[in-house]
């Protein structure tokens, strides 16, 4: 079995995400991907994120009938600082022989080496990432295997839709209907 590991903020989900997860999906075979909200980034301990709920919540909107993606709700239920490490090898223990992808930004592909236990997870894992329009393949640190993934690429991100939200802009077509719908609904972000 092979596995994609998709973990973040998702705050909020949106279209760049789910298109990552698609490509992936496609480009690497996968017959599942899990999608993991974080309760809180060790890389951003000052950011004020959505609840993890509220969170969750969206995320399972956006994955409403599609069978081969989920939501894993631990790192939101443990609270805290959350770490891929840990999250890692839980899934590891549970599902023993899969073989596991880890979805990233390419963004953050310069900083692996400063994630926890990054010398384990270079070994545990491949690392799959779609870069941005118009940026050029970041300078990965050695001993971590990274796969480019042509999918789709957007430039669109979390924090340019809460920025559009909060200034009263359209985000529809950023967003997944139920998705949009909810933050509406819920006045999210505003």
């Amino acid at each position: 079995m092979r596995i994609g590991l998709f973990g973040g903020s998702f705050d909020p989900i949106h279209i760049g995400h789910l298109l990552v997860a698609e490509a992936a999906m496609e480009e690497l075979n996968l017959d599942k991907i899990v999608f993991i909200p974080a309760a809180k980034s060790p890389f951003k301990p000052d950011s004020n994120p959505l609840s993890g709920e509220s969170r969750l919540k969206l995320v399972r909107v956006a994955l409403a009938g599609c069978p081969r993606y989920e939501v894993d709700d631990t790192e939101v239920r443990q609270g805290g600082i959350s770490y891929t490490i840990d999250t890692v090898r839980r899934f590891m223990e549970r599902i023993p022989n899969a073989q596991w992808v880890y979805l990233i930004g390419a963004d953050h592909l310069p900083h692996l080496n400063q994630w926890r236990e990054s010398a384990t997870l270079a070994e545990l894992l491949t690392f799959a990432a779609v870069p941005r329009p118009g940026e050029i393949k970041p300078v990965v640190p050695d001993g971590f295997k990274v796969i480019y993934l042509s999918g789709f690429p957007l430039q669109i991100s979390s924090s340019q839709v809460r920025r559009r939200i909060a200034e009263g802009k359209h985000c529809r077509f950023l967003l997944p209907q139920g998705v949009w719908e909810l933050i509406l609904d819920s006045k999210l972000y505003h």
